[in-house]
């Protein structure tokens, strides 16, 4: 028999899934979702849908997503969740099983084998690397990466919004003067209003970048369809290509065939240097690449002139507000910067992160937002 999945760990998986997705699931939510689940009864799904829907959402917003990734991380089957002891402390575990609960087999009958939940085995998919994947692996990553979301790290802009302090917005407080009747009324505020800033994706389609090139390019279109900041992408294969436009068709699968029919030289040699040149010179010298966190996802394999590739970063660093580099190859054991393009790129990157997992991208998803990571980590 397989052993049961913690349910405190499920707990934690599905609220990092949902933070991935934009639904702000903090950890004061998730001691909720397990106190809550502690309180009812723990052999019933719904129970824990309900307990996670009402502790880990907070805003109607979030319900939809909320429920777009409990279908995707916990599956369609039914399940089970049983309180077992355990150093005289209760613990709930869930086991996913295809009868509901108490139609197992008696003491005296055979033993019926019951799956670990759905949960565990997605945890271990969010870790697993992309390139060693079963196709059914490959399908289940597809749904949870069609989940992600990527807000846009926010940036201040010159227009002003009404605000609880800030300085005085004298129209709006003499309006409210006089609908007062010239009576004194509250003062009205204002503060410079935010917006998301641009993220731009490059995405690496060469030969040495087939294992992952689907499942970053999906990241990259739940990128650019569920995120708020304005999105580009671009393929780097033998020549440049945009794809946002294919990008923006809303069903996946759709959108990928688009992609595969745009670029026809996926799979070939790439040369970073001249591509990264050529997106500078039509689309991020003039204003694309300007401000926005700019993102290469390649393993920084270049085929020709590393010095070229080293002078387009240092002039893509200066254009963007940040330079991100997500290498599938960095999370190998052992690994080191060798690589000719990825040595003379490094020194004008901002964040080295992985991108070889779906934790990996989910992190992706968090440095490009701002929420972790720092100028010049990638030094480190």
């Amino acid at each position: 028999m397989t052993a049961p999945y913690d349910v405190v760990d499920s707990v934690v998986g599905l609220a990092a899934t949902l933070r991935s997705s934009g639904v702000a699931a903090t950890t004061d939510r998730v001691h909720a979702a397990i106190a809550a689940l502690a309180l009812l009864d723990a052999t019933r799904r719904a129970d824990v849908y309900w307990a996670s829907r009402l502790t880990l959402c907070g805003s109607p917003e979030e319900l939809a997503r909320f429920d777009d990734v409990f279908a995707a991380y916990f599956g369609d089957r039914p399940g089970s969740v049983v309180r077992r002891q355990r150093l005289s402390r209760p613990q709930l575990q869930l086991i996913a099983s295809d009868d509901a609960p108490g139609e197992q087999d008696g003491p005296d009958g055979p033993q019926r084998e019951n799956a670990t939940a759905a949960a565990s085995s997605v945890e271990q998919l969010r870790h697993r690397d992309v390139r060693v994947m079963t196709s059914v692996e490959k399908e289940q990553l597809r749904v949870l990466l069609a989940a992600l979301r990527l807000p846009g790290e926010r940036r201040t802009t010159r227009r002003l919004r009404p605000a609880s302090r800030g300085r005085v917005d004298g129209s709006r407080t003499l309006r409210a003067w006089l609908s007062a009747g010239g009576e004194p009324a509250r003062l009205r505020h204002r503060a410079p209003a935010t917006r998301p800033r641009r993220v731009v994706l490059l995405v690496d389609v060469s030969g040495s970048m087939e294992s992952y090139a689907d499942a970053l390019l999906r990241f990259s279109h739940a990128a650019s369809r569920r995120g708020s900041a304005p999105t580009e992408v671009f393929a780097l294969g033998t020549r440049l290509t945009r794809i946002t436009r294919e990008l923006a068709m809303r069903d996946p699968d759709t959108a990928m065939a688009a992609v595969a029919a745009a670029l026809p030289d996926a799979g070939g040699g790439t040369r970073l240097g001249e591509l990264l040149k050529a997106f500078l010179d039509q689309w991020g010298q003039r204003g694309t690449a300007r401000g926005a966190v700019v993102v290469v996802m390649s393993d920084g394999w270049e085929r020709g002139d590393a010095t070229l590739l080293g002078e387009q970063m240092a002039r893509l660093h200066r254009l963007a507000h940040r330079v991100v580099w997500s290498n599938p190859r960095k999370a190998a054991p052992g690994f080191a910067p060798l690589a000719a393009g990825m040595a003379a790129s490094l020194p004008h990157v901002d964040d080295f992160v992985e991108g070889h997992s779906l934790a990996a991208l989910e992190h992706l998803a968090d440095v490009v937002v701002g929420r972790t990571g720092s100028r010049r980590s990638a030094r480190a």
